[in-house]
């Protein structure tokens, strides 16, 4: 009998890694929403995937420098609150969580996103102040 073993769950919060983050970050497909592309982003992050975060960075506003990675930080979860959508716009309002030395954070963030010859980057985010 053969044993099958169950997905790799995804940590934006989906079932399946593979089916979910994994096809964008490792180049089978391209985002087709902005809210895919910000949870890719996100789990790009979670596995310190400078190139993929690059490369999904629109060009007016990607760093020159190495996007900061603190090793120390464990992502532990993803709650996207909100996603606007236009024709080649997009906003994503979402909560991600994480801890350091084992106190828990958390980011929230307003993102904005823009399309471009067909594919989705992220442009900047701002904070909204915590209620």
């Amino acid at each position: 009998m053969t044993r099958t073993s169950k997905p790799a769950p995804c940590p934006c919060g989906g079932n399946n890694y593979a089916r979910c983050c994994g096809r964008f970050i490792d180049g089978a497909e391209i985002p087709q929403t902005a809210e895919q592309l910000m949870r890719s982003r996100y789990t790009a992050y979670t596995l310190h995937n400078e190139d993929y975060l690059k490369a999904t960075w629109h060009a007016s506003t990607r760093p020159l420098e190495a996007v900061a990675q603190d090793e120390e930080v464990k992502w532990i979860g993803l709650d996207v609150r909100r996603y606007v959508p236009d024709d080649d716009t997009a906003t994503v309002e979402f909560v991600a969580r994480y801890k350091v030395g084992g106190r828990a954070h958390r980011l929230h963030e307003v993102s904005r996103f823009m399309r471009e010859d067909g594919r989705w980057y992220y442009v900047d985010g701002s904070f909204p102040t915590t209620r």
